[in-house]
């Protein structure tokens, strides 16, 4: 159970900071700095316990390349979905005077937007924190943050820079996102990372 309520925290944590960073935050580049900070210090506090996913896209992506234990994929989905909804629901509440209103995304480059970088973000995971050429890191944090962040700067205004099913769930709580867009971040996040495990595994087929 540590393990789930982990990936609740850190998911938690990571969709508030969206949330308090987008509606009515700073703006420009404060948000993509605050998210891959928060996401970075996540995953270092959470690491060494849960594997610190906090994105369904990482689990599965972890688990087709065979480290994720196939009894806690459902597990980790259901309360990384569980730390999103409460926090979009925290960010409701902090910032109930704001007033938002939903992005429209053109569909085909946010597909193509949040394949690529879901696909970036997952084959950095397998690589810094699952590759048995790096036992122990101490980088993998910084690693998978700046890649988050990267991701925000450059397609943030053009699919919203999601890259994770449970943010995509907590930006529609928030009504930052229209509940019919969310199919593009579910097929676009789940996809990238499937064909990342594929990937990691097609370049390192001794790192069993």
């Amino acid at each position: 159970m540590n393990k789930y309520i982990t990936e609740l925290i850190g998911t938690f944590f990571l969709v508030l900071t969206i949330g308090c960073t987008v509606i009515g935050g700073g703006g420009g580049v404060i948000p993509p700095l605050a998210i891959g900070s928060v996401l970075m210090v996540m995953v270092f506090a959470g690491g060494h316990i849960s594997g610190a996913h906090y994105n369904p896209a990482v689990t599965l992506g972890v688990w087709l390349r065979g480290r994720c234990d196939s009894k806690d994929v459902a597990p980790y989905i259901i309360f990384q979905l569980i730390g999103a909804s409460l926090a979009a629901s925290a960010v409701k509440f902090l910032r109930s005077s704001e007033t938002v209103s939903p992005m429209t995304p053109a569909v085909g480059p946010a597909l193509l937007a949040e394949f690529l970088f879901t696909f970036a973000l997952v084959y950095v995971v397998l690589n810094v924190a699952t590759s048995k050429d790096h036992p122990g890191n101490s980088f993998y944090g910084l690693a998978i943050g700046m890649t988050v962040m990267a991701g925000a700067f450059a397609v943030g205004n053009i699919s919203g820079g999601v890259f994770n099913p449970a943010v995509a769930v907590g930006i529609t709580v928030m009504g930052l996102s229209s509940a019919s867009n969310i199919w593009i971040y579910l097929l676009a996040n789940f996809l990238a990372a499937a064909v990342a495990a594929a990937t990691f595994k097609s370049l390192n087929p001794e790192d069993k």
